[in-house]
């Protein structure tokens, strides 16, 4: 990957490569998950720990069989061993679920796929017999000519009885040029054993791509985008091009919502019935109201927006931003931490911090709420009914009462009673006879 960060956690969709993994395998409700780590395996630690995961470093990394024999350790001595691959995300939970239930019949199971170029990769081969059991693994540089011409192959996904994989495993030998252990070197030892060595064959081939460099990261992400585009189509959800959309968490859509192209949601966002995002949004951990509209190139962060409010363009709603039912958030206006209430506007350039902002307020172009003294926040509270003037500064800790005018260019550091017109700004002064400067004449060099 050419990169500091540790493979599996390169970010797929918003999230841990291997967490797409360790979701799927959980569906099989497992007794026990153990995560086998190696290279950056404290970073690996702290983005992944969780109560029912055991995680375990295999130090020096030996291979595929040592791996599993480092896991095992830590892991029931009864049952079905699963083993998956941390950089192959696309494997279903209904492959895992279907080899699981193969080895419960005490078969060593393997997950293998059908693939267009299977050059450089393990060839699956199996008896002519009706049953075409497998009967052995043949990597590439092995194969024969008719081997290779094979496009079954071995994914690097197994099952088998637990007591028996550990038996297999540590019976690996490193008597190759790599001095490492083989997984797949537990095949013989099965069919040695008379065990049944089955195959479950992936629906498709992309189940089994994997990850090994940026190139195949990005691949996999578009797959992942078109098959969450492709639900949200199913459902209902009109995108005006699957393509473009990146869904990096949940997204919960009501019916009949609009998403145009570019947009990209992050962590949980939930938008209701009829709600629109325009085109090139970003929206992360965000809720938006039925009817609501994100006009383009805005950013939801963290933020509520109600019922048939209207947000943008080029608006900013940052963590704690919570807007009432039809308000209106215009373009290059920015709210944080504030609630705003019903029917309230703040159409053009404009800065709402640490605010409470009543219902039916006007907030002018150009004006901001001063909520910083450069070493603490203070909030400004705006009641129902007030009209905030164009270009006005709010020095927080202050409050206009319902029903107050403040004035353009004013600013106001003490509360303003209700019902009336605040103002307060500079005099103004015409200076008759003033001469404007002017430049003096350049001289020419001699």
């Amino acid at each position: 990957m050419h990169s500091a960060l540790p493979k599996v956690l390169h970010p797929l969709a918003g999230r841990p490569l291997v967490s797409h993994v360790l979701d799927n395998v959980r569906s099989l409700a497992p007794r026990a998950v153990c995560l086998v780590i190696g290279h950056g395996a404290e970073s690996v630690r702290g983005a992944l720990a969780a109560p029912e995961l055991t995680i375990v470093v295999q130090d020096p990394p030996r291979g595929t069989g040592d791996a599993v024999r480092v896991a095992l350790a830590a892991l029931p001595e009864t049952g079905v061993t699963v083993v998956a691959n941390g950089d192959c995300p696309l494997v279903p939970a209904s492959a895992f679920a279907a080899i699981a239930a193969m080895a419960s019949r005490g078969s060593l199971a393997l997950l293998t796929a059908r693939v267009g170029d299977p050059s450089g990769l393990g060839r699956v081969i199996r008896d002519a017999g009706p049953d075409g059991r497998v009967r052995a693994i043949v990597e590439d540089r092995d194969a024969s000519d008719d081997e290779r011409r094979r496009n079954e192959i071995y994914t690097g996904v197994l099952a088998a009885p637990t007591e028996r994989l550990r038996r297999w495993v540590g019976a690996l030998r490193d008597d190759n040029a790599q001095r490492e252990f083989y997984l797949t070197g537990i095949v013989p030892m099965a069919l040695a054993e008379g065990v049944p060595v089955e195959a479950h064959v992936t629906p498709s081939e992309v189940d089994a791509l994997g990850v090994n460099d940026r190139a195949q990261l990005a691949a996999i992400e578009r797959i992942l985008q078109r098959r969450k585009a492709d639900e949200l189509l199913r459902a209902g959800t009109w995108i005006a091009d699957p393509e473009r959309i990146d869904v990096r968490g949940t997204l919960a859509c009501g019916r009949d919502v609009r998403i145009d192209v570019g947009c990209v949601f992050e962590g949980d966002v939930e938008l209701g019935d009829g709600a629109t995002v325009g085109p090139y949004c970003v929206l992360r951990d965000a809720r938006v109201g039925p009817g609501a509209a994100i006009a383009a190139f805005s950013h939801v962060d963290g933020a509520a927006v109600g019922a048939h409010a209207r947000v943008g363009p080029y608006a900013r709603l940052r963590p704690g931003a919570v807007l009432a039912e039809d308000v209106h958030i215009g373009n290059f206006v920015e709210v944080k931490a504030s609630t705003i209430g019903r029917g309230s506007k703040a159409n053009h350039l404009a800065y709402i911090g640490d605010t409470t902002i009543g219902a039916g307020v006007n907030f002018g172009a150009g004006s901001i709420t001063a909520n910083y003294d450069g070493a603490n926040k203070h909030r400004t509270v705006i009641e129902d009914g007030a009209s905030i003037g164009s270009n006005c500064v709010l020095v927080a800790p202050v409050t206009v009462r319902s029903g107050a005018t403040i004035g353009g260019g004013s600013t106001i550091a003490q509360d303003a009673p209700p019902d009336t017109l605040t103002v307060a700004r500079a005099r103004q002064v015409s200076i008759a006879g003033w001469q404007r400067p002017v430049k003096k004449p350049k001289t020419e060099k001699g």
